[in-house]
């Protein structure tokens, strides 16, 4: 634990402050994932989302808060092991902007506008859409599409810990996965799958044994009853062997393609909106030669060249800041 972090620490015990000691606490989980700690921050969230505030203590004024942060009820947990099925995340972490074609854009403000008539909708018996599969390669704005969902719909984002979901032993990851759905029945928030490319295989493939078959065959039947008052949104970077079945039982199943040229350029401009930018910089030669890369690398690179920016203590941003950083991307290619 660094300095600071041991400052802040002492001052939110000291001061009694809750939400700051708790945003300290996924501080710390997170510190610890990221050296790769993984039991330890298994232990540490497990505490978090089981231990109760008592009632005598100098925080006896939260003793009737919900144990998460979110103001939802107490998430799903395995039954084995008391781990969290789900990761809640929240609103102020949320990445909502997002520069997308005209047609992709249409169609996720046509879900975003369908649930929030969701009333009008069913004076005529009628159904918002409510079961979102995104699909593309890795970079291109899946998950944030299910965070800009969320931002827009004003719903909190449940994301799916397939680490805790899946279990070796029979039966349980699909016990676990009902689990998960049952809770969103009483809370609306959206549900991310993220990634759950072994999901969306086809079951024809004959490769998988075991509980992916068992979990496989839940979850169509878990959408096939889906009728809670949220969203589910799962992600795959499959384009190929998905499974039909599992496209029959979504609303809307939307491809998120890589960036256009004009995409590109509109992602390095406003990826560079808080910098000085030099006025000579080809806009549209630099998108031309980043054209088949992902939102998440047009992102990365201009951020790369705002910071070598900085760092050679320049105050503005020149043509040669990222094309360095573009030959440093092609030479590890």
């Amino acid at each position: 634990m660094n300095a600071d972090l041991f400052k802040r620490l002492f001052k939110a015990i000291f001061s009694e402050d809750i939400v700051a000691l708790k945003k300290i606490a996924d501080l710390i989980i997170s510190s610890e994932r990221e050296k790769n700690h993984g039991v330890l921050a298994d232990s540490l969230e497990k505490i978090k989302y089981t231990e109760k505030p008592r009632v005598n203590n100098g925080f006896a004024q939260y003793r009737n808060e919900k144990n998460n942060s979110s103001g939802m009820g107490a998430l799903p947990t395995s039954k084995r092991n008391d781990m969290p099925l789900v990761s809640y995340v929240p609103r102020d972490q949320l990445k909502h902007h997002m520069i997308l074609n005209d047609e992709i854009e249409s169609r996720l403000s046509c879900i975003e506008k369908e649930y929030a008539a969701k009333e009008r909708l069913a004076k005529y018996n009628l159904t918002p859409k409510k079961k979102v599969l995104l699909y593309g390669d890795p970079g291109c704005g899946k998950t944030l599409a299910a965070e800009r969902l969320a931002w827009n719909l004003g719903l909190p984002l449940l994301k799916v810990r397939f680490d805790s979901l899946l279990s070796s032993y029979f039966g349980e990851s699909a016990s676990n996965l009902r689990a998960v759905f049952d809770y969103c029945k009483n809370e609306p928030a959206v549900l991310l799958l993220d990634e759950c490319d072994f999901i969306a295989k086809s079951r024809t493939s004959g490769q998988d044994v075991g509980e992916v078959p068992r979990i496989v065959n839940m979850l169509l039947m878990l959408l096939d009853e889906y009728k809670s008052p949220g969203l589910v949104v799962a992600t795959t970077n499959l384009k190929v062997s998905l499974d039909e079945a599992l496209f029959r039982r979504f609303d809307d199943v939307i491809e998120i393609p890589k960036p256009s040229i004009n995409e590109i350029r509109k992602l390095l401009i406003t990826t560079f909106s808080a910098m000085n930018v030099s006025k000579d910089i080809d806009w549209n030669a630099l998108s031309n030669k980043l054209e088949g890369h992902s939102a998440a690398n047009i992102v990365s690179i201009a951020q790369n060249a705002a910071k070598s920016c900085v760092l050679e203590g320049s105050n503005i941003v020149k043509k040669e800041h990222i094309i360095g950083v573009i030959k440093d991307i092609t030479m590890k290619y």
